[in-house]
This record gives structure tokens, sequence and C-alpha cells, in this order.
């Protein structure tokens, strides 16, 4: 009896106590954990790759304030193509959709997210580019997320660029097709790797239309001339090109002369269309109508918010409007890089308004960025791993909104600044 009362008085003791084990277990494990991310930030540091997060305190534009800054400094280094992150008239319809359509929806679109405003910009975009339909999204990011795996699978194939963005091979993961990776905008590669898939039900080429650390064009004729020659589809990131790139704006295609060649287009709202937030993928009616039965992230998301539809949607009535924007960023760009080029520096890309400053050396390169911003411009210096190593460079980005004097006074310091530095003479 003695011994059956010890037991059950030891159980219980243990049971009582059992929620401060459980405590202190779940401590250890949060300590263990954390010493192990400690370990991972101080690697990162050691590694020269820590990213520091500059503050601005005044609205995204060509000028803007940092924390810390004794005045305006000249903003070279942000996705604002159009300038129109903080144009008045985007600014506005913003403001009147806030006061129609309310902050936000509180659903995703197939319960009660879809609004009036939502449907009336799918079909502006789909206009835009020319295709039967478009489908909305938080992010350009999730577009990629929710894509790949719904028309992939098992037995098809898809062929992507070594250096399309990080979105695209996390779309690619999530899918259960074959992968292949062709090496950057190498079309022998590409051909070996089409006529190796020959087995498989379907082939899908992915680049982006416009590679952001480089401001290079995917080579769309030649991938053309492959998909037709192998029967592949052909799906584009635009979210470098759209509104901007080609003649009136409409990307890749128009850039090349080629409308209508491309089998699937996903892009962004958040970069020259009002840079709020918001992506989208455009291309057939068959292919939408399933994207909105299957991909997770539209379904498991809440709508975009009235304010982001609302500055998005007005972005395209003026692109529909006018192409001097695009115009006038075309302009900026050639001043800047012929200015530059000029003067001795070597720039990357394609007549783009990405616009590298190679400089090479990891160490000069952050050097010259700091000093850039002690001139009064704002630039990003790029290194290794954004960058392969032994390709570090300043990414300048142009704005149509930028005026000439600002463009030539940035290329002044930059020539002041890589005479001090021993880069050009």
């Amino acid at each position: 009896m003695a011994s059956r009362t010890f037991v059950k008085s030891s159980f219980s003791l243990l049971s009582s106590s059992s929620p401060a084990l459980e405590f202190r277990a779940s401590q250890s494990a949060a300590v263990a954990v954390n010493k192990r991310l400690e370990e991972d930030l101080e690697a990162i540091k050691q590694a020269g790759t820590w990213k520091t997060e500059k503050v601005i305190t005044t609205a995204q534009n060509v000028s803007v304030n940092l924390a810390g800054s004794k005045g305006p400094i000249l903003n070279f280094c942000a996705n604002n193509y159009l300038g129109l992150s903080s144009n008045p008239e985007v600014v506005q319809a913003a403001i009147d959709a806030l006061k129609t359509h309310g902050a936000g929806v509180s659903s995703v679109r197939f319960i009660c997210g879809t609004q009036d405003i939502h449907k009336n910009l799918e079909d502006k975009i789909s206009k835009f580019h020319g295709r039967e339909d478009s489908i909305l999204y938080p992010s350009c990011f999730d577009a990629n997320a929710g894509l790949f795996e719904i028309i992939c699978g098992p037995e098809d194939a898809i062929l992507s660029d070594e250096l399309n963005h990080a979105s695209i091979i996390d779309g690619i993961r999530l899918c259960k097709a074959k992968k292949y990776r062709y090496k950057h905008k190498d079309m022998k590669d590409l051909e070996t790797m089409l006529a190796e898939s020959q087995d498989s039900r379907s082939r899908l080429i992915v680049t982006d239309g416009v590679f952001s650390m480089d401001g290079n064009v995917c080579p769309l004729p030649e991938i053309k001339a492959l998909a037709d020659k192998y029967d592949a589809m052909i799906y584009i990131d635009e979210c470098h090109a759209t509104g901007f790139f080609g003649k009136t704006g409409r990307g890749t295609e128009e850039f090349y002369g080629m409308e209508g060649s491309v089998d699937i287009i996903n892009s962004t709202l958040g970069k020259a269309l009002g840079g709020a937030a918001g992506g989208y993928t455009t291309g057939s009616k068959e292919l939408i109508a399933l994207l909105r039965q299957r991909s997770r992230p539209y379904s498991f998301s809440n709508s975009l918010p009235p304010p982001v539809v609302a500055s998005a949607s007005k972005v395209f009535d003026m692109l529909f409007e006018s192409s001097s924007l695009v115009e006038k960023i075309n302009s900026n760009t050639k001043r800047f890089r012929d200015a530059m080029t000029a003067a001795g520096f070597t720039i990357a890309g394609e007549d783009h308004a990405i616009s590298p400053v190679m400089l090479l050396d990891e160490k000069l390169n952050a050097q010259f960025a700091s000093l850039m911003l002690e001139e009064g411009i704002f630039v990003i210096g790029l290194s290794f791993p954004v960058v392969a190593k032994g390709k570090a460079r300043i990414r300048v980005q142009i704005s149509a909104a930028h005026s000439e004097e600002e463009i030539d006074r940035t290329v002044a310091a930059f020539i002041k600044i890589g005479k001090q530095l021993g880069v050009v003479n």
C-alpha cells in the first residue's frame, strides 16, 4: 500500500510541476535557437554583406530627406521609374478611393473581397498588355509563387535563366515539374535543354524581361524562335519594364517589336505603376480562370487595398493618354549613360534606366557609395552575394522625374569621386 501511495504521490508531483518543466525546456530551446541566430548574424557581418536600412523621412521622390541628413538628397536608387509615387494626381486617386471604398476589404477575393475597382484595374491591365484577362495579387512575388505549381506538374518541364529573380526561383521550387537552369542569356544552352526535355508534356521557358542587377534585356527574338522550334511556351517577368520600357512602356515585347509573342506575363504595380504594392498575371482567359480557382496566394491573401488599386489604375489612365513620361525617362537614361561612358566609366546593361556603374572591387564599391552620399547623391553599392564576386557595382536607377540638371549634377559627382579614388582619370 505504501509503495502504491508513493507512486501515486510521485506521479502527482510530476504532473503538477510539468508546466514549469515545459516552460524551462521551451526557454532552453529558445536560447539555443537564438544563439545559432546570433552566430548567423555575426557571419553575415564578417562576410561584409550586412544590409542596413536608411530611413526616409519624406515621400518617395527624386529628392528625399534621410534621417540625420541636413537637407534634401538626390535619389538615384528607387524603382520610381516614372516618378509617380508621390504624383498629386495619383495620390488624389488613392484618397478618393479611400473615401468611397474604404481602407481595405477585410477578405479574400472569392468571399467578399472583390470590388468594382479591382475588376476595372484587371481590365486595364489586360488592355495595356493586349491580353484576354488578368488577375491581381498582393505582390509580384505572390504572382510568381502562385503560378508555376498550378500550370506545371511532374509531366512538364520548366527552363529558367540562371539569373532570374528570387521570386521566380522560389515559385519554380514549389512545383513538381522537371527543372532546367540554362546559362544567362545563353541560347545554345537553352536549346540543348529544350532538346533534352522533348519527352515532357509541355515546356515553359521562364525569363526576366529585364534583369534587375544588370539592366540587360532577355534575347526575346531568339527565345521565341526556339520556343516555336521546340513547341514551348514563354513566360516573362516584366517588373523592371512595365510602364516605362519600350516606345510606349509596354515592356520587352514592344522593345523588340514583338507584341503578343509571350504567353504569360507577370509584373508589378509597385515600381513604375505608382510604386505602392501589388502584382499581377496576364494571359489567356483559361489561365486566369484556373488561377482564380487554384492559386494559393490569390485564394488565401486579402485583396489589394482600395487606395493601392486606385493609384495604379490612375497610372494606367495616364499611360493610355500619353507616352511623354516614357520619352522623358528614355532621354534621361541616354543623357546619363552617354555622359558616364564619355567620362571613362563602364556602364552595364542595354539602354535601360537601370544603369549599373561597374567598379568590381567590393571595398571600393562601398567607399564610393558612401562618398556619393556626402555629395548629396543617394545611390546603393551592390556586392556579393547580391551579385557575383568581383562584379560589385553601384546600381543607378533613372527616373522620368529627374531633371537634366539633376542628371548632370550626379554625373559630376561620379567624376569627382572617380578621380579621387582613381577609377577615372
